[in-house]
């Protein structure tokens, strides 16, 4: 009896050595059983609420977590305090956890962190040279039949904005939709569960499918190594690598996290992906400042009224008004969308019917810079933008269609801020993942859309939106672009741009502004609208985009 308390045992039979790991307040516990596979069992107040998991790393040398071989076990405590330069959710966050590391024969280390909202692990490889990851095992259970709720994408090519579906795990079968992260797991009984990703470098995003047996399973894209062309914004892939990343021997590899509560508020607090990131690289980019911006796309640049003396459209008159309003009500920056260059793929020769240099002039006399919108393609055939953009006096970018998160997409975005960032320029996400802790190791990158935001129009709706807090938000900022001044109920929704209109009511729409999290929050209706309805403008302009503290309630 002793040996069945303290021991469990593999598919083959073997007697296999059980280590606990607990949270801090001990409500949480991770049990991992290295037996033919790396097991873990994830439990919440003594109830299994994940169970018989099993994680593995497959290289072209061989699979890490295979029979694998337990040589030390290290348990230690954390506790630390963290700053954000971009405070999102806190200024100041405390990390407190209990830590397990398991290194193996074989020149690997799984790491079990456990805290008292979650638990987290991630691969540590101490290799030679480059290696070859032909895959990654992710693969969970759930003991009962658990409400899903996921953003189901048609591939590994998409921009991260499809409505949530929310299905039966029971019901969740292999050949149907995978899911981008984060997942929100609701057990139906105590608990909810997110599961997403941090500290996520050189290596591919992982998505979720299911396994038709009550469980889901990790799937990733592989490595793109052709491309052909496809329009002015954009690539095919035409031809992949057998493996889905290529990469240093010796690593740290992405956190996979596991957010637990019992509490729904405690989800929209969580800072699990701030506790896992790598540390900022770039220290403080001070002069990197988050704030609002009115946005022209939305409304397409359509002023009117008695105060607007000119013909409005993309032209010097308009944006000159966008600026003016952004100085009269304190608004950091004014987005240039599409337009502004002479061409979509030549960043260097602004059209001259905007008159962009002017526009920075006259910019910064009101005290309101200039956001340029870029297409990612444009910007990958010119990573010496930047250093152009920072002697114009530009301070942000908005690039849009990157639209993967293989392993050279996800090498992009780090190229990408790490280049504005030796320009003080930071950088606005579009077409996006969602954040995976690159925005901690690069300040200067201040949100991602990855969104079903109010871009969409009608197909925006309250039903989908009221997830964003504890699902795409509860894992880092988002760039909804919410403001919109009409609004109609779904059955009489009639609206395009220039009239724009948003489906909900205008307290709605003011409440996002709270709710919401961004480095750059979008005003985006028309000044014209703003203005005649000042008490809404009064409020949103008051609201900050950065917070020393969050309270859910």
């Amino acid at each position: 009896m002793l040996c069945l308390a303290m021991c469990r045992y593999d598919r083959a039979g073997t007697r296999a050595k059980t280590i606990d790991l607990a949270s801090p307040n001990g409500q949480i516990k991770v049990t991992v059983t290295p037996g033919d596979k790396i097991y873990y069992t994830i439990s919440g107040n003594n109830t299994d609420l994940l169970t018989r998991n099993y994680l593995a790393l497959n290289l072209r040398t061989g699979k890490l977590g295979e029979n694998p071989k337990l040589t030390g076990t290290k348990k230690t405590k954390g506790d630390e305090t963290i700053k954000p330069y971009m405070p999102i959710k806190f200024s100041t966050v405390r990390s407190v956890y209990n830590d397990l590391l398991l290194t193996f024969k074989g020149d690997y280390s799984v790491e079990f962190r456990a805290f008292d909202d979650g638990v987290a692990y991630r691969f540590i490889t101490t290799k030679k040279g480059d290696v070859e990851v032909l895959n990654e095992d992710f693969a969970i259970n759930f003991p009962e039949d658990y409400l899903l709720n996921l953003q189901q994408a048609n591939g590994f090519k998409t921009s991260y904005e499809e409505n949530y579906s929310h299905i039966s795990s029971a019901g969740w079968k292999a050949e149907d939709k995978m899911s981008t992260l984060p997942v929100l797991i609701d057990t139906k009984k105590q608990y909810k569960i997110l599961i997403s990703e941090s500290d996520l470098s050189d290596y591919p995003g992982m998505f979720l499918k299911g396994n038709g047996a009550n469980g889901a399973t990790g799937t990733f894209a592989k490595t793109p190594l052709e491309f052909g062309p496809q329009g002015d914004r954009s690539q095919r892939i035409l031809k992949e690598a057998d493996y889905i990343a290529k990469t240093t021997g010796t690593r740290n590899f992405p956190w996979r996290y596991f957010v637990i509560t019992s509490n729904d508020k405690q989800i929209p607090e969580n800072t699990m992906t701030l506790k896992l990131a790598a540390k900022s690289v770039i220290g403080e980019p001070t002069r990197v400042k988050p704030g609002q911006a009115s946005w022209e796309w939305w409304n397409d640049a359509a002023p009117y009224g008695p105060d607007v003396n000119f013909v409005s459209g993309y032209n010097p008159d308009t944006y000159k008004y966008y600026i003016d309003f952004a100085s009269k009500f304190g608004v950091k920056y004014i987005v240039m969308d599409e337009g502004w260059a002479k061409s979509t793929t030549d960043p260097y020769t602004p059209n001259p019917k905007v008159d962009l240099k002017e526009l920075i002039r006259y910019g910064k006399t009101k005290n309101v810079d200039i956001i340029l919108w870029l297409t990612r393609l444009t910007v990958h055939n010119n990573m010496d933008l930047f250093k152009t953009f920072h002697e114009w006096g530009i301070k942000g970018v908005k690039i849009d269609f990157m639209d993967r998160s293989d392993q050279w997409m996800v090498n992009y975005y780090e190229n990408v801020v790490k280049e504005a960032a030796k320009n003080q320029i930071f950088v606005d996400f579009h077409g996006a993942f969602k954040p995976s802790g690159l925005e901690y190791k690069y300040p200067n990158l201040v949100s991602y859309e990855g969104v079903r935001g109010m871009e969409q129009m009608g197909g925006c709706i309250p039903d989908n939106s009221v997830y964003f807090p504890f699902m795409r938000n509860a894992v880092g900022p988002m760039d909804y672009t919410p403001g919109a001044m009409i609004s109609m109920q779904p059955e009489a929704y009639r609206a395009a741009r220039p009239n724009a209109a948003s489906i909900g009511t205008r307290a709605y729409q003011m409440a996002l502004f709270v709710v919401f999290e961004s480095g750059i929050q979008m005003l985006a209706d028309n000044p014209t609208l703003y203005y005649r309805n000042l008490d809404c403008t009064q409020f949103i302009t008051s609201v900050p985009t950065t917070w020393d503290e969050t309270k859910a309630r």
